[in-house]
């Protein structure tokens, strides 16, 4: 690679969507497959599952969407050991947050974590999918700082 040349985020990748809820786990796939995005989506229900999946090192994730309220491991917690792994911090997996429980408290949490984003689940399908497609178009134009 040329110095000239920008590499990106692994586009390609899956999408690791850290969800307890079923229901939820059931409208995010159908929200991803209606808007066609190619990622294949790997569901954990606890953030200890997907600390494990993560730590494990098999794949690069392309983005992590996490619920705050999780067993076991919060979303808050995981973030934390994430940002705290020398290793895992070099990977610049984009890491945010996808919850209904949002209050000032859990965003300045979020945020102090370097968190790269935090978003509210919406009620209507049409505003879950705008945000989906927000959040995925701003990330498939973002370099990654550890491919150069």
């Amino acid at each position: 690679m040329t110095d000239n040349q920008v590499s990106f985020l692994n586009q390609n990748g899956p999408i690791l969507i850290i969800e307890d809820d079923i229901d939820d786990q059931e409208i995010l796939t159908e929200v991803f497959q209606s808007l066609k995005y190619p990622n294949e989506l790997i569901f954990f229900s606890d953030g200890e599952k997907a600390l494990e999946f993560i730590y494990a090192g098999n794949v690069v994730p392309f983005i992590i969407l996490s619920d705050i309220n999780l067993p076991k491991l919060s979303g808050l917690e995981l973030r934390q050991k994430l940002k705290t792994d020398a290793n895992l911090a070099l990977r610049c997996i984009p890491y945010l947050f996808f919850s209904t429980a949002i209050n000032q408290r859990a965003v300045i949490d979020a945020y102090s974590l370097s968190v790269q984003g935090f978003f509210v689940k919406q009620n209507s399908i049409a505003e879950l999918e705008k945000t989906i497609s927000v959040i995925m178009e701003y990330w498939k134009r973002c370099a990654a700082p550890n491919n150069f």
